[in-house]
């Protein structure tokens, strides 16, 4: 999947705002048949158009005002869909495509089989908008994320072709099915950024290595109800204030450990 380039949006954007020419005095938002001229522009050069038939009223002039027509403008998004041969991603994909949007979100349909939803590759997976939209916060906790699920990728398709791992490679490997685990969505169910960020922090810290595979679901569930009864303020700082500051981290730090001291 990829995002429409910006710059389109913006184009896109303008050709939907329209424009009447309305006295100095009006007030509100306008409707086609307000203009004093019975006109309404539009298009791309809309604005230029009724900014030059304001100035083409010699006399008084100054007594009108450009306004933009009630339900005009807005934004745009498109969101092209492209399916590859074979899942073969090296496929000629259109370049026109490639080179308007922002970035592209290549899916598998055997991560998705595997219950890994969204089942996004973040191997190839690619956004030219990066980190700028996300919060410090989230930046702290999940700055090597992506690097380490790529990595984890490989490791893991490489490793079942042997069965004698050194220490290094299986715990590796195991903090990346954890990771993996802990960044499957539910449906219909968004989550708090401050949520989200305790969560990362623990899977991304090595926190829940010690927990088993099959039971990271119900210890994520638990862990969310622990954040919201017992450390409260903590999550509200981290969403009020969008970073992790030296002493949230301390008590971010404190408030996992004793939650797995006492989770069953």
């Amino acid at each position: 999947m990829f995002y429409l380039h910006s710059r389109l949006l913006e184009r896109a954007a303008r050709l939907a705002n329209r424009y009447v020419i309305v006295p100095a005095e009006f007030s509100g938002t306008p409707g086609d048949k307000d203009g004093v001229d019975g006109k309404v522009y539009g298009g791309p050069r809309g604005r230029e158009d009724a900014e030059a038939a304001r100035a083409a009223r010699a006399v008084g002039s100054d007594k009108f005002k450009i306004a933009k027509v009630k339900g005009s403008g807005g934004s745009l998004t498109a969101l092209p869909i492209i399916e590859t041969l074979l899942g073969d991603v090296s496929a000629y994909i259109p370049t026109n495509v490639i080179s308007i949007t922002d970035g592209q979100i290549y899916l598998e349909s055997n991560l998705f089989y595997a219950g890994i939803r969204p089942a996004v590759n973040v191997g190839i997976s690619v956004s030219r908008v990066g980190g700028d939209a996300q919060t410090k916060a989230m930046k702290q906790v999940a700055g090597k994320l992506r690097l380490d699920m790529a990595q984890f990728r490989e490791l893991a398709a490489f490793a079942q072709f042997g069965s004698d791992l050194d220490k290094a490679t299986q715990t590796q490997l195991d903090r990346g099915t954890h990771l993996q685990e802990i960044l499957k969505q539910a449906q219909y169910e968004p989550m708090a950024l401050g949520h989200q960020v305790a969560v990362l922090y623990a899977a991304v810290n090595g926190l829940t290595d010690m927990i088993p595979l099959e039971k990271m679901r119900d210890w994520e569930e638990s862990f969310h109800r622990y954040l919201a009864a017992a450390s409260a303020p903590l999550l509200e700082t981290i969403e009020r204030d969008k970073r992790i500051s030296p002493e949230s981290e301390t008590a971010l730090k404190d408030a996992v450990s004793t939650y797995n001291a006492s989770w069953q």
